[in-house]
């Protein structure tokens, strides 16, 4: 009964006719591609892109210099160095994020005790050598206050689903 069937099936062609019907079915509905340069797709509060750091209102940088993002980094990519100023305080002299190495797991920005690092929704940029995406402390902060305003509106819209 079996091999009757794949006969028949092989004989009226079937397997084509299957595909011809997807294929005519799908030819005339609504085609769903983005033209990307000029149209952009809606993009999740929680997408991560660039890194950044971030300030207090008053201007000062949130990072305590704990070193909790660092050791945390699976990649082994964020490089801090810290001192102590004269109130006590300690302050990074050095953070940096080599991002060839980066694999954008979000585990720094997790780790943060004072949502100093984060990682914004920039995904459009580039290198044109390997130094060019090794982000430093003036470069991550420069980001921060550059999309602060959008960074806020993330955070609080992700904090709602916490």
């Amino acid at each position: 009964m079996n091999k009757i069937k794949r006969y028949f099936n092989s004989l009226f062609l079937l397997e084509l006719m299957k595909g011809l019907y997807l294929t005519g079915r799908h030819m005339f509905r609504k085609k769903i591609t983005v033209q990307y340069p000029e149209e952009k797709t809606p993009q999740s509060h929680r997408f991560r892109g660039l890194h950044a750091l971030r300030r207090y209102p008053n201007g000062e940088e949130r990072c305590i210099a704990c070193k909790l993002c660092e050791a945390v980094c699976p990649a082994a990519a964020i490089t801090i160095e810290s001192e102590q100023r004269e109130d006590g305080s300690r302050r990074t002299t050095r953070y940096d994020i080599d991002l060839t190495k980066c694999i954008f797991c979000g585990f720094c920005e997790e780790s943060c005790p004072v949502d100093s690092i984060v990682e914004t929704r920039i995904f459009e940029y580039h290198g044109e050598e390997r130094g060019d995406l090794l982000l430093t402390k003036s470069q991550l902060l420069e980001i921060g206050d550059k999309y602060e305003k959008e960074i806020a509106t993330d955070r609080e819209a992700d904090s709602k689903f916490r």
